[in-house]
């Protein structure tokens, strides 16, 4: 086969990677568990993803590609339509707007980034998810959800990190 063919083909896996391990966590913020409870404080592991990906690559995790995970996620958490998809756009449009300040720092920089944005996706969430039911959601559970997600953080963060300059540098 041309070589050419292979370089295009080569190019367009690695720009399509970041939304497809975007997606890999949305399915893993969904897989049920016996663990009593668990759908109430699973962390969205995708908002890692997103966080990860607006700073470092946006061209790569166009908002599309975040207005489709956040539909995907809404349909298999059964929120409502919208509710993540509006969160992650959010955090999404936060974090491009302000990439400028978060590259090049040092990873407590990025992680306390992090930490002030999901925290703000939380509250979002919250939010939304109490006024569309229309009635007061429990706070502990947004709480221990943001707790995880913060905890997660770093392991995720640093597999992004490794993959960006394993795979993607070259683009």
């Amino acid at each position: 086969m041309n070589t050419g063919l292979w370089q295009k083909f080569d190019h367009l896996v690695r720009s399509c990677a970041p939304f497809f391990l975007s997606l890999v966590l949305v399915v893993l913020s969904v897989i049920p568990t016996h663990i009593p409870v668990y759908m109430e404080v699973a962390p969205i592991l995708p908002l890692v993803s997103i966080y990860h990906w607006a700073i470092y690559r946006p061209n790569l995790l166009p908002v599309f590609a975040v207005f489709i995970l956040g539909l995907l996620q809404d349909i298999l958490v059964g929120t409502p339509i919208g509710l993540y998809t509006l969160v992650f756009l959010t955090v999404y449009g936060i974090v491009t707007s302000q990439r400028r300040f978060f590259t090049g720092k040092s990873f407590l920089l990025y992680w306390l980034g992090f930490a002030a944005i999901s925290m703000l996706a939380s509250f979002e969430s919250y939010f939304l998810g109490s006024v569309w039911n229309v009635i007061i959601l429990d706070f502990n559970a947004a709480i221990f959800q943001y707790l995880i997600l913060l905890g997660i953080f770093p392991t995720l963060a640093w597999i992004f990190l490794r993959w960006q300059q394993a795979f993607l540098q070259q683009d």
